[in-house]
């Protein structure tokens, strides 16, 4: 059921209901983040590993610290830069905390999304919102409410519609636990920007292949489509696949020698924000097409295109 008015969607929070709420970067599947029932649903919902933590999601940083977790001073640089908006801050957690939040880790994930509507939302509850991407996981994130509807829409209480996402890729995440800031997931902020604020460099070493992460959207396979993916076009690939089995995803210029239907170029203009705002929902309408794969080619390797290609290798991997 898709809702428009906030003041529903908090009424079912309270009764310790799931609500797909929109944001900046992805819906997420959002839950009372104090209360550990409710919490239990989203990872039967979306059929998610107990281990892979969650991310709290409220509208001040006042709130966050009212409830005993505090950004440490460089966080606090970053949060003064891009709060709201697209990063997760990963530090110590409280006891107000439950540890189905943070799959029994010392520390929590937080952020204030970008969203007129949710942020609305947020300052209305009395707690902080659990919320990973509102989709079964390591399938492809929903960027609109009917997105959500399609795969989710009878198992929870509400989608509320705050219209396309505006960035399309999920929160930069960066932890604060070490001395050394250490970005655990590429997201919608590139690591030049993280570390101009910084003022110094971040510890990149966790963003390999892990099963048992840290952070969400660490697990090596994610973020994957129904239909079995490849990054690139070998020269014999023709002869594997008919030309009207292959749907492609490319940047900026579609391949002559497949169907303009089965086509999804993410921006003609060459803008790589456009194109990580129209990601998954190209992959979602790839897989609606009548095909046996898709073909992604990569991105250019600097700035979000980083995060868009993290996004297609682990949807790729088997």
């Amino acid at each position: 059921m898709i809702i428009h008015d906030y003041h529903n969607a908090a009424a079912l929070l309270n009764q310790g209901q799931l609500v797909a709420i929109p944001t900046e970067t992805v819906y997420g599947l959002a839950a009372n983040g104090f209360d550990g029932n409710a919490i239990a649903q989203i990872y039967e919902v979306k059929n998610r590993p107990q281990f892979n933590p969650l991310i709290l999601h409220s509208n001040s940083l006042e709130r966050f610290k009212a409830w005993g977790i505090e950004l440490p001073a460089a966080a606090l640089k970053l949060a003064a830069a891009f709060s709201p908006g697209p990063i997760t801050f990963v530090v110590p957690k409280s006891n107000w905390v439950p540890d189905i939040v943070t799959a029994g880790q010392s520390s929590v994930a937080i952020r204030i999304p970008n969203h007129a509507l949710t942020l609305q939302l947020l300052s209305s509850l009395d707690f902080p919102l659990a919320a990973p991407s509102a989709n079964l996981s390591g399938t492809v994130s929903p960027t609109t409410a009917q997105h959500v509807e399609e795969q989710l829409g009878e198992q929870i209480g509400a989608v509320l519609e705050g219209g396309e996402c505006k960035i399309g890729l999920e929160s930069s995440i960066v932890s604060f636990v070490n001395e050394q800031p250490q970005l655990l997931r590429l997201g919608g902020l590139s690591i030049e920007a993280i570390e101009n604020v910084l003022g110094q460099k971040l510890d990149l070493s966790k963003l390999i292949n892990n099963e048992n992460p840290e952070a969400p959207g660490m697990l090596s396979k994610h973020y994957a489509p129904s239909i079995p993916l490849r990054i690139g076009i070998p020269a014999d690939f023709y002869s594997t696949y008919a030309k009207s089995e292959i749907a492609f995803i490319g940047f900026q210029n579609a391949q002559a020698d497949l169907l303009p239907q089965n086509q999804f170029i993410l921006s003609p203009e060459g803008s790589i924000e456009e194109a990580a705002q129209k990601l998954f929902a190209a992959l979602k309408m790839a897989e609606k097409c009548q095909v046996k794969i898709i073909v992604a080619e990569s991105f250019p390797n600097q700035h979000l295109g980083r995060a868009i290609n993290d996004r297609l290798s682990r949807a790729a991997k088997n």
